[in-house]
């Protein structure tokens, strides 16, 4: 495919830096050329270190040898000139033509324009959000899920094929908590009156499950609760308040015997239920939702503590089974099977990597949140002692989103039921908003969400910016009144403003920009592009009259601002939010 089609560039000009070198070398070394956009319009297109690369190897000043590569560059119908700036930097000027000649190119491929195959034939899986299915989803789930979903629609748009997974913790001690906290609620509702554990879960949402099935069952779950009740009067005993609730739990599981299973799975289906409704709603799909407890039911637990064993990864301590985790860069060894027989969460970790890696994925990529940092070691070790290689498991880090509200931090705290969740904050500020401050930073940075600015209608509102600078150009669109597909063969020479460069340039960088996001698991880089193109865009629209009475120029100004529309819809498509047309 030619340079033309693609608009690729940088691409273009790496292979002409590749040839020139290979002249002057006597080697056919294999080099890692690297462009850079310049800070500055006066030092080019492009820039390239290659010759200070070569200095050590060529024994020669960087300016000298930066002067030779530039005299044995190819002839290029793209390139306008080369010159030699500072210690020995090559900066490249595409021609205005080559330029120019993008805008009909962008506009016939539409919403393909920037998408490429840097993946194909490649399987990814991103495992995202994954939060406890214990109550709605929280501000903090919420930038993951952005986070998640964003890079694996980037991914997508790279070529590779991407599976979107879902991890739920339908086993373990929490699940248990939530369904206590239920049933207490449901006994409260029957009549029965007691002091309520507070370490239990305390929001809102335990009371609607216990409703419901009070409403569906009338009194078919009190059973026999003089134990229950017995237990939860004696707040005086011996017990923390983790393991009085464990034995609440023992107490609860003892008295309701095979109901306890019908209580578990209606809050355990409720919550899940709601997660996925509030996913969606926020234009976050997933294709599998995989189950914690099939480990489990399948026997993949047994097996991946099985395997480690044989590999000697495995010690016995105590009437426990410990893996060998220190080996790996762990601070220490990690219990997998507790000396009561029973599994921890790490070997149901273990085991949901192993299917993970038997499911032949070329990239793995975990979106944790940054309070799990610590947990890298002993999973990445884990993987290693299966006899898997750890570098295909990537570790993502979201940090939380902290909200302000009028200058002040909004606390939040998932137990109390006193934080303030992600639909909350949608119909606070809107899924656009939303979708683009969790992204406007680097994942695992703080982010201050300022919930005032995301709902202002102003400059300083960043995602209003982009959607103004979208709704602008439809609104010039349609003031001219004719069919914009016309604009794919228009003649765009014409374009030759100080501004029109720039826009130009920008909209050339869209490609490279993408494919960055991608190899970086970035997309927050693709969130500051649609700034700086929206920011270039607006001084351009105040400065410009558009509807001149100069038809050739009309059209290629027409152009240029209908690529830069498209543009603007595909990465904002990408992230997860709308391009109005009206404002």
């Amino acid at each position: 495919m030619t340079v033309s089609t693609q608009c690729n560039f940088k691409s273009h000009l790496t292979q002409l830096l590749r040839q020139s070198a290979q002249k002057i070398l006597s080697s056919d070394e294999k080099l890692n050329i690297e462009l850079a956009r310049p800070k500055q319009i006066d030092h080019g297109d492009y820039s390239s270190n290659l010759a200070m690369q070569l200095a050590r190897q060529m024994r020669k000043n960087p300016r000298d040898i930066a002067m030779i590569l530039i005299d044995a560059l190819p002839d290029s119908p793209f390139l306008e000139k080369a010159e030699v700036a500072g210690n020995g930097f090559i900066n490249l000027f595409l021609k205005v033509s080559a330029k120019q000649q993008c805008l009909p190119t962008i506009l016939q491929q539409g919403d393909q324009f920037g998408h490429n195959q840097l993946g194909k034939g490649q399987k990814i899986q991103i495992e995202f959000v994954s939060a406890n299915p214990t109550g709605p989803l929280h501000v903090g789930h919420g930038r993951g899920a952005a986070y998640g979903a964003s890079l694996a629609n980037i991914m997508v748009a790279n070529g590779y094929s991407v599976t979107r997974e879902y991890y739920v913790n339908d086993a373990g001690r929490q699940m248990d908590i939530l369904a206590l906290s239920t049933w207490l609620r449901y006994l409260e509702l029957c009549g029965f009156v007691f002091s309520f554990p507070e370490n239990a879960y305390q929001g809102k949402y335990v009371i609607a499950m216990a409703k419901l099935i009070h409403e569906a069952h009338g009194h078919r779950y009190v059973h026999q609760t003089d134990s229950i009740l017995l237990a939860l009067a004696q707040v005086d005993t011996p017990l923390d308040a983790d393991e009085q609730l464990d034995r609440l739990i023992a107490i609860a599981k003892e008295t309701l015997g095979e109901d306890y299973a019908y209580i578990h799975n209606f809050a355990l289906t409720e919550q899940l239920g709601d997660c996925r409704n509030d996913l969606m709603e926020f234009g976050v799909e997933f294709d599998t939702w995989f189950s914690e407890q099939s480990l489990f039911d399948s026997g993949m637990v047994a097996r991946a503590i099985q395997l480690l064993d044989q590999r000697h990864a495995l010690y016995q301590q105590d009437g426990a089974t410990w893996f060998r985790s220190t080996r790996f860069g762990d601070e220490k060894d990690r219990v997998v099977q507790r000396e009561n027989g029973q599994y921890t969460y790490f070997a149901s970790d273990i085991a949901y990597h192993l299917n993970k890696y038997e499911r032949q994925f070329s990239h793995i990529i975990n979106v944790w949140g940054a309070d799990h940092h610590g947990y890298i070691p002993r999973v990445k070790g884990a993987v290693s002692a299966l006899g898997f290689d750890s570098e295909v498991l990537e570790i993502a880090l979201v940090q939380f989103a902290i909200l302000y509200r009028d200058g002040k931090k909004v606390s939040m705290s998932t137990r109390s039921g006193e934080f303030v969740s992600l639909r909350e904050l949608r119909q606070e500020v809107g899924n656009d908003a939303a979708r683009f401050f969790y992204v406007l930073r680097k994942s695992d940075q703080h982010l201050d969400f300022d919930l005032n600015l995301a709902k202002s209608q102003s400059n300083e509102n960043p995602v209003y910016y982009v959607q103004y600078a979208h709704a602008r150009i439809c609104s010039v669109l349609t003031q001219w009144g004719e069919d914009e597909t016309e604009l794919q063969i228009v003649d765009t020479h014409l374009l030759i403003s100080p501004a029109e460069l720039i826009l130009l340039q920008k909209l050339i960088d869209y490609p490279d920009t993408l494919e960055a996001a991608a190899r970086e698991r970035a997309p927050h880089l693709l969130a500051f592009y649609l700034k700086d193109l929206a920011s270039e865009f607006h001084s351009y629209y105040n400065s410009t009259r558009f509807l001149v009475l100069e038809q050739p120029l009309k059209l290629a100004r027409l152009a240029l601002i209908a690529a830069i529309k498209q543009v603007l819809a595909n990465g904002l498509k990408l992230l997860g939010v709308s391009a109005p047309s009206k404002m």
